[in-house]
């Protein structure tokens, strides 16, 4: 049995318009395209401008291509991090990110919470600490950390760099990119592609702290460093032969989008975390998993349903929908519920009278 809407967090749903453009490039020799030739440029050049319409992106943010937002972990914590890294860890993904850094040599330090659970007011932040990572939507569990809680962290931290996990909430948070400095994501989640690429995003000081780190004889990395990340991008180029057909398809996903508009996306996604939160919280033997509702995501809902699992599990299938397990120990008593795009308001609406 194959549903036709798949609600897992990731890889999800495509995009209802990938079809289409994935039959136009094997149409067009797109998959075997030369990264190096002028035809990829302009596919590069195109998708790099409709992610700055879209996001409305400054001027000093660069934005780069790597394999997978996984890869980009460890990219920025050898380019932006000499030694000590800061880390709020509320997940899985989280503490992975703070696990990268031990395993990369430096000195990282954290602050954590248990699962479920949103950060304090105020957090003890070492004043050497040169970048602060916040995973924005902690996949693993369904809580997201307000934008104003991280900007504050810029306001109180002025000398550390601010790095943004938005892997499962990007495109859907309007950032001020001006209280950031790196903000990457995947494309199989909320972008709605086939899993195989990374998009990550950095301003004039990122770029600054790698050719800092690189004078004084440190390594950074090999092909995906940011120098060479820039020296390649400027030519509308990457270091290495790229996932040129996820490219080209991103580049049209996101044409989609503008066309579509990015307020109404918004809006949509608004509406529908919404109707799913007040079903689960009205449910008799449901309950969201993230009780305080100032943490609640609103494009990964975790659905707390113990020895209900299973069976939802089934009638959701029989109505072919696919729900996503819970995560690592939760996998047999929680549910997990993907709010992207290319989910309606319609589908939402099947699957708020499924569980009701």
């Amino acid at each position: 049995m194959n549903p036709k809407i798949n609600f897992t967090p990731g890889p999800s749903q495509l995009y209802f318009t990938v079809e289409d453009h994935v039959r136009t490039a094997f149409r067009d020799g797109v998959p075997t395209l030369s990264h190096r030739s002028k035809k990829f440029e302009s596919y590069y050049k195109d998708t790099v401008e409709g992610l700055r319409e879209l996001l409305k992106l400054p001027a000093d943010y660069h934005i780069y291509f790597t394999g997978s937002a996984t890869e980009i972990w460890e990219r920025l914590i050898q380019n932006l991090v000499e030694e000590k890294s800061f880390h709020l860890v509320n997940g899985s993904f989280s503490k992975r990110f703070f696990e990268i850094a031990q395993q990369l040599g430096k000195i990282p330090s954290k602050n954590e919470v248990s699962n479920g659970k949103g950060f304090e007011d105020s957090l003890s932040i070492p004043t050497d600490t040169e970048l602060i990572a916040v995973t924005h939507n902690e996949t693993s569990t369904g809580v997201s950390v307000p934008l104003d809680y991280i900007y504050n962290l810029r306001s109180k931290n002025p000398g550390a760099l601010i790095a943004v996990d938005a892997v499962s909430s990007l495109p859907f948070p309007d950032f001020n990119y001006s209280k950031l400095d790196s903000v990457f994501f995947s494309v199989q989640k909320g972008f709605g592609l086939p899993a195989g690429l990374g998009v990550w995003m950095v301003n004039d000081q990122c770029l600054a702290k790698a050719d800092a780190l690189l004078s004084k004889g440190i390594s950074i990395g090999s092909y995906h460093n940011l120098p060479s990340l820039k020296a390649h991008a400027v030519k509308n180029q990457t270091p290495e032969t790229p996932n040129v057909l996820s490219i080209y398809v991103l580049s049209k996903v996101i044409g989609d989008m503008i066309r579509r508009g990015i307020s109404n996306i918004r809006k949509e996604t608004e509406y529908k975390a919404t109707l799913l939160y007040q079903t689960l919280d009205s449910h008799p033997h449901l309950k969201p998993f993230v009780a305080d509702k100032t943490f609640r995501s609103k494009t990964v809902i975790v659905a707390d349903c113990g020895e209900y699992t299973e069976k939802i599990t089934s009638k959701l299938l029989e109505n072919g929908m696919q729900p996503g397990d819970g995560y690592g120990a939760a996998k047999k008593s929680q549910l997990r519920f993907a709010n992207f795009p290319t989910h309606s308001k319609e589908q939402f609406e099947l699957l708020a009278d499924s569980l009701a």
